[in-house]
Formats: C-alpha cells, structure tokens, sequence
C-alpha cells in the first residue's frame, strides 16, 4: 500500500516537473521573441535616423555640384536614397515601429554639423569637401546594403513580409559604385592636380 502510494507520487512529480518544463521553456522562449522582435525595431530605428541624415547630404551634394557630372550623378541618387527610406518607413510599420524623432533630429543636427568641418580653404565648395562628403554618403549607403542584406537572410517568421530585400540590396551596392567612381574622380581633382575634372568626365561618361 505504501509502495504503491509512493509510486504513484513519484509519477506525479515526474508529469509536474515536464509540465513545469515546458511551462518554463513557452515563457523563456516567448520573451525571447519579443526581445528579438525589439531588437528589430531599435535595429530599424537606428537606420532610419541614418538615412535622414544621408537624404540630406545627398541633396546637399546635388545642389554643390549641380551643372556638374557629379551633381547630375546625385541628382539620380536623391531620389533613390529617398525612396529607399520610405521603403523603411514602410518596413518599421510592417513591424509595428515608428521612427524616433530625437534620434531623427539628431541625425539632422549632426548633418548640419558636418559643414562646418574645414575644407582646405576659406571660402566655397572645396574639392577636398567634396572627397569627404562623398566618402561619408559612400559609408551610408554601404551600411544600408548591410541592412537590406541582414534582413534578407532571416527566416520566417522573423523575416518581415512583403519586401524584396535582395533587389533592395542590389540597388545599394549599384549605388555605391557609382559613389565609388565619383570619389575616385574626386580624389583626383584634390590631389592628382585634376582641377577642371577631367577624370570626372571621364567616369561619368562610361
């Protein structure tokens, strides 16, 4: 009698302790999809605040450079740059995120910033503002290609849906060499004694 209770006790143990288990693994693996799931926002947040930043130095560029090769180059990029951020936008709402407005600003006031850096001479757009600028918009759209990259690779269910993050990604890394040629060209009319661009044609043309 008493084995018997004391078997039967062992076996309510054991079906408490498994339930106990997978009570214990639902909860550890549901906060750790909505850790996850909020690390994507952040993720997305981050890179929105980015992209503010790199619209408007890409308008800023076109504007510096217009009537060049190099300023109609950026006039193409600006609105590819800004429909790649209202693809983000569309995408953090997808996911149930907003962009963050402080770290918009931010990102604004940093690009504000940026102008005021020494470009080599006193006064007007310098070829050495213009390699810098470049180099920084070249850096930003790479890091955008990283994005579209990383989320390309997820699976479902953490995959947003509705997006093709592979054509995304290759209009990024499209757009990067084309940033690559113009900071190439660039570098030659501040160093190589290149002032009226001829290797700036030169790209442009191909």
């Amino acid at each position: 009698m008493v084995e018997a209770h004391r078997r039967e006790s062992t076996q309510r143990c054991a079906i408490t302790g498994r339930r106990l288990g997978a009570f214990c693994r639902s909860v550890r693996g549901e906060k750790g999809r909505k850790m996850a799931h909020r690390f994507l926002e952040i993720y997305l947040v981050d890179h929105h605040a980015g992209s503010v930043a790199g619209v408007e130095l890409a308008k800023r560029m076109a504007r510096s450079n217009r009537g060049t090769p190099t300023g109609e180059a950026l006039d193409r990029l600006v609105g590819e740059i800004e429909a790649d951020r209202e693809t983000l936008e569309a995408l953090l709402a997808t996911v149930g995120a907003q962009p963050s407005f402080v770290k918009d600003r931010l990102a604004w006031t940093l690009e504000r910033l940026g102008r005021l850096k020494p470009n080599g001479q006193l006064r007007g757009y310098s070829a050495l503002g213009r390699l810098h600028e470049l180099e920084a918009l070249s850096l930003g759209v790479w890091g955008k290609r990283a994005l579209w990259v990383a989320l390309g690779k997820l699976r479902e269910p953490a995959r947003p849906p509705g997006f093709d993050f592979d054509a995304l990604a290759e209009r990024a890394t499209a757009q990067f060499r084309e940033l690559e040629s113009l900071r190439i060209a660039a570098a030659a009319q501040a160093f190589a004694s290149d002032p009226e661009g001829v290797l700036d044609r030169r790209i442009a043309s191909r």
